[in-house]
């Protein structure tokens, strides 16, 4: 399989070395931390897919709007989305799109609901994936439903690199996506030494990781694992990314002050 997709680019990463931690992730209100290696982050991934297509109906094409901020979670469901064909839609933290599927955060779940969408998923952002409290009726929880769909997957058809993986700011392509991802790992220097940090927040939408979601794909081109940091105070950073071995920080708030050690700045 030649990596001319976000999907190709991923099984390429998985296959380095499954039990490597892919992805360590703070949850900002419990202060808990969650690690998952990228063979459980594919397992996540390969159940997401399922449910896609045999429990919410999707087909090849469909735009799938994930009204979500960055988040374990939501990397998985855009893995997903692009290993099934689907469009994924990232919405603005201040709307959410109309699109055939709707997946948001409780913050947003009723406002999904209110497109019209033919299927609502709504999720808790749980670190460990627990069910929301409270989930109204038609949405479903994805946290209930998704751990009944089978581990492994494997499309019927290849997606094609030509195929419109993402519309947000602009359509893009598979193989745009990959071709920024490319561009950003060299851009960054990355190698497979490294560890990404990328700071996150509640309100933000998956648009912080850029317009063609390279300040996630430029890590998976390199198969290189991610730290996602809520927004901390600043003078607990330096000693958050030396716990973590980061190599690099994306997402530093304005006034951050200067990281010493091998800790480099990315835009």
């Amino acid at each position: 399989m030649t990596a001319e997709t976000p999907w190709a680019l991923w099984r390429a990463a998985v296959s380095t070395d499954p039990a490597r931690p892919f992805v360590t992730a703070y949850d900002a209100d419990t202060g808990g931390r969650v690690e998952l290696s990228y063979a459980t982050f594919d397992n996540w991934v390969a159940k997401t897919a399922n449910m896609l297509l045999d429990g919410l109906a999707a087909e090849p094409g469909d735009r799938v709007v994930l009204a979500l901020p960055v988040h374990w979670q939501s990397l998985v469901w855009l893995l997903a989305c692009w290993s099934t064909g689907m469009t994924a839609v990232p919405a603005p933290a201040d709307e959410v799109p109309e699109g055939d599927i709707a997946v948001a955060d409780a913050a947003r779940l009723e406002a999904a609901l209110d497109t019209g969408a033919r299927e609502v998923v709504g999720t808790s952002l749980h670190p460990l994936g627990a069910p929301l409290a409270d989930c109204p009726p038609p949405a479903m929880d994805y946290a209930v439903e998704v751990r009944s769909y089978g581990d492994h997957f494997a499309p019927a058809v290849p997606v094609a690199p030509d195929t419109v993986h993402l519309d947000g700011e602009n359509r893009l392509t598979g193989a745009d996506l990959v071709a920024a991802a490319r561009t950003t790992a060299t851009d960054w220097q990355l190698t497979a030494d490294d560890r990404v940090a990328i700071i996150t927040a509640a309100s933000d939408s998956l648009t912080v990781l850029g317009s063609d979601l390279s300040r996630f794909l430029a890590p998976v081109f390199r198969a290189v694992p991610l730290v996602l940091l809520p927004g901390i105070d600043s003078a607990n950073l330096q000693s958050r990314l030396d716990m973590e071995r980061a190599t690099a920080l994306v997402g530093a708030p304005p006034g951050t002050p200067a990281l010493t050690g091998d800790i480099r700045p990315l835009s």
